[in-house]
């Protein structure tokens, strides 16, 4: 195939938007079903074109309907998680693996994924929710919702099962009603398959 990339991923983006669309327009009467998947073996190759976090990133946002803010892409280096995205966490810190407060931390740990429709009630580190995200394209009354109301975390795990990061996808909001549908296991296998391919991408290994 010959086409890689472009600035902003919006290749990707249309692909990710085609994809879904023709799934889409392939069922009878989903008006009231859950949102569109793109079939596994897609959504992979999609995803394995990205050349940068922010390009992958903005892909997987597109993929569960959510901001690109609302990804988060750790790598693991020295017992460290580090931020590869959001950019404007890349310079706010990192997350020791040790932590017993961080969720990043656990999924780490346990090398295991993890579903939260009630964030909120979930022990947890909030310093870098406090750090402003929103893009300038972001509608006016969507500003300073950076609570983040359900979250999935899955570990990016070598051939090997050697922990390579964390990939997050969160919906934020003032409340649990206002940050948008529950997360489902569908959407975790997505998260899953997702970090399966990060495995595989330079920026993360």
């Amino acid at each position: 195939m010959g086409i890689r990339h472009h600035a902003n991923g919006i290749v990707i983006l249309e692909l990710i938007q085609n994809k879904m669309q023709g799934k889409r327009n392939s069922e009878p009467g989903g008006a009231a079903a859950a949102p569109a998947r793109a079939p596994n073996a897609s959504v992979e190759h999609v995803l394995k074109l990205a050349a940068t976090p922010q390009e992958f990133c903005a892909a997987l946002a597109k993929l569960f309907g959510v901001r690109p803010t609302e990804v988060a892409l750790m790598r693991l280096q020295k017992g460290l998680l580090s931020f590869l995205y959001p950019e404007q966490l890349k310079t706010a810190g990192s997350i020791p693996v040790s932590s017993s407060s961080a969720v990043a931390a656990h999924t780490a740990s346990t090398k295991k994924t993890e579903l939260f429709n009630a964030f909120v009630k979930v022990k947890h580190a909030s310093i870098f929710e406090s750090v402003k995200l929103n893009n300038p394209s972001d509608d006016v009354e969507r500003t300073g919702q950076n609570a983040i109301q359900k979250l999935m975390s899955a570990p990016i795990l070598d051939t090997n099962r050697k922990v390579l990061g964390v990939v997050q996808v969160c919906r934020k909001g003032f409340d649990v009603g206002t940050a948008g549908p529950d997360f489902t296991q569908d959407d975790l296998q997505q998260l899953e398959l997702a970090a399966k391919v990060l495995a595989s991408l330079p920026f993360v290994t």
